[in-house]
Formats: structure tokens, sequence, C-alpha cells
């Protein structure tokens, strides 16, 4: 029942944290392009690079640490979904290069995002 509270918990969180980045964004540079969703998916990618290798490496930490942190809470936060219906509306209404630069940018940053975690959490 702990792992499912831990989950539950960080997942809530998790999900607050991701609308209330994305309100904070949008809010100032509009919709059009998607960019509270790049950039929720891109510090979700860096944040797990950093805490894998922080708990499952570095410090070993409980089982329960990652199912805060990692399943619940970037799985709240980072919006995979989201990202998806984004690059169909816009591929969908003809804006071709804003569907292409979400994925690429999104793909290609979060990447990079995991990659620098990683490296930068292994020092």
């Amino acid at each position: 029942m702990e792992r499912y509270l831990m989950v539950l918990l960080g997942g809530g969180f998790g999900s607050l944290a991701r609308y209330v980045v994305a309100i904070a964004i949008n809010s100032r540079v509009g919709n059009r392009f998607p960019l509270g969703t790049v950039v929720i998916n891109i510090t979700g990618s860096f944040l797990i690079g950093v805490l894998m290798i922080l708990l499952t490496e570095k410090f070993q930490m409980h089982e329960n640490w990652r199912l805060l942190l990692v399943v619940g809470f970037l799985g709240g936060y980072t919006t995979f979904s989201s990202f998806e219906f984004e690059t169909y509306q816009a591929v969908h209404s003809g804006d071709y290069w804003i569907g292409l630069l979400n994925v690429l940018g999104s793909v290609t940053l979060g990447f990079a995002g995991v990659w620098l975690g990683a490296v930068i959490a292994r020092r």
C-alpha cells in the first residue's frame, strides 16, 4: 500500500506543477506554439536524468523515493500525451512547421536534458 501512496502523492504534486508551469509560460508567450509543454518535457527529461543517477547509482536510496519522485512526480509532471495532441493540432490546422519544430525540439532537447542531467548527477 505504501508504494501506491508514494506514486499517488508524487503524481498529484507533479500534475499541479505541470499546470502551474504551463499556465505561467503560456500566459506570457501565448498558445500558438506549445512552449509550456516543451519546457515541461525538457525539464522533466533533465530531472529524470538527475534523479535516476542519484537515486539508483550514487546514493542507492529506498525504492519509495524513486516511486515518489520519478514514477509519481515526473509521471504527473511530464506531458507526452499533451505533446502528441498539440503536435496533431498544429499539423491538422496546416501549421506543419510548428508541428515539426515541436517534435524535433521536444525529442532532441528532451534527450539532451536526460543526458545533461545524468552527466551532472554523476559528478
